[in-house]
Order: C-alpha cells, then sequence, then structure tokens
C-alpha cells in the first residue's frame, strides 16, 4: 500500500506573513495587531500560522533581524567591494537612502517597533546596529583625519538620522528628488563629499515620462 504523503508547506507562505506583518504593524502599531490579523492578511486559515512562528514576539524578532541582517551584510560587502573609502562612504549612504525609500514599512516598524523585542532580541539587535554604525564610521574616520572616533560615530548616527527623516511624514517629492535631497544631507551631516562630485538637484527634479511609445513608433 503507497505512503501517503503529507502536504508540502508553501516556501512561500512565511515570506508572506512577515510582509503582512509589516504592513498591519506599521500602519496600527505592534499591540493593535493580533496573529490572527496577521494570518487573515497572509491568506492563511485558522490556526496555521503558528506552523511558522510560536507568537507574535517571533514575527517581530524575525522581521527586525532580517532588516539588520541585511544592512550590515550590505554595508560589509560595500566596503570590502570599494576601491577606497569616500567610494565606500558613498555607496553606504546610497544604499541606506534606497533601503529607506524601497523598504519603508518594515523600516517604520524597526523604529516604533524594537522595544517590544524580548530581552534577548534586543541585545542582539543592539549589537548588530554597533557592527553597522562602525562600518560606516571606519570609512569616516579615514577621510575626516580631523575627528576623534567618537565624533565620527556621532556624524555617522547624524546623516542616518537625516536619511530617516522621511520614515513618519511623506515629503510629497518626486523620488528621485527625495533621494538626491537625502543623499546631500547625510554627505553633508558627515562633511564627506560623494565620489560622483556635487550631487545635481536639477537633474532630480526632471519629471519622468510615462508615455508610451508605440511598438512601430521608431520604424521607418
Amino acid at each position: 500500500m503507497p505512503q501517503e504523503q503529507k502536504p508540502r508547506r508553501d516556501p512561500a507562505r512565511r515570506t508572506r506573513i512577515l510582509t503582512s506583518a509589516a504592513e498591519l504593524i506599521s500602519r496600527s502599531g505592534y499591540h493593535s495587531v493580533g496573529m490572527a490579523d496577521i494570518g487573515t492578511a497572509a491568506g492563511i486559515v485558522g490556526s496555521g500560522i503558528y506552523r511558522h512562528f510560536e507568537s507574535k514576539a517571533a514575527i517581530l524578532a524575525e522581521l527586525l533581524e532580517d532588516v539588520m541582517n541585511n544592512l550590515t551584510t550590505s554595508a560589509a560587502s560595500i566596503v570590502d567591494d570599494s576601491p577606497d573609502d569616500r567610494t565606500a562612504v558613498t555607496r553606504l549612504v546610497r544604499n541606506h537612502v534606497d533601503v529607506v525609500i524601497h523598504d519603508r514599512r518594515i523600516m517604520q516598524v524597526y523604529h516604533r517597533e524594537a522595544r517590544n523585542l524580548p530581552a534577548r532580541n534586543l541585545r542582539q539587535l543592539r549589537r548588530a546596529q554597533r557592527l553597522y554604525i562602525e562600518e560606516w564610521a571606519t570609512a569616516v574616520a579615514a577621510i575626516r583625519t580631523d575627528l576623534a572616533d567618537s565624533e565620527s560615530r556621532l556624524l555617522v548616527h547624524a546623516a542616518i538620522g537625516a536619511i530617516q527623516s522621511i520614515l513618519f511624514h511623506s515629503p510629497g517629492l518626486p523620488e528621485p528628488q527625495t533621494a538626491t535631497m537625502l543623499r546631500q544631507a547625510a554627505h553633508s551631516c558627515l562633511g564627506v563629499e560623494a565620489t560622483d562630485g556635487r550631487l545635481d538637484l536639477a537633474d532630480a527634479r526632471q519629471p519622468v515620462s510615462t508615455t508610451v511609445e508605440h511598438p512601430g513608433a521608431q520604424a521607418g
């Protein structure tokens, strides 16, 4: 008699849970969202969500751990792959701006809800934060030799704070202009010029064409 096969779990289900949790928590707050709410938003019936996460705290911990893992991994790669410190700083700034703009919901959750993590997870998160700051500070200090280490770290915190200033309000500007202005603000805080020179806001203000050209328009 053939052995009955167990149904396979949807490999994308865990990702759907995390995405749904980030969306709900960013809108309503951690304490206003329940496991059932997250499961429903992720398309999971009944108690199925508990097959993936034992609690809402476990979901929050994985969400925020993923944020810091992605940031620290990308920062380490940027520093290792950059030909010089100024290029590294330019790429670190650009990467953080991109994350804040494109992963706005999860970054909002990170900054509002980290205090709700269990103590052990919060300690791990803080350690990862310090590693991330050190990647920036080391590159900045190599350029700003006039600064003490503590001063370099202060400027890094200021630059990251400037970038993240848009998390809780909408600037009402086109995305390219917003990104350029945030990069300018960060470089101003650091006192380090970008490798591509002065960031030109005039280019960022140009409207993006939404006209769809007919496939045959260029023929002939």
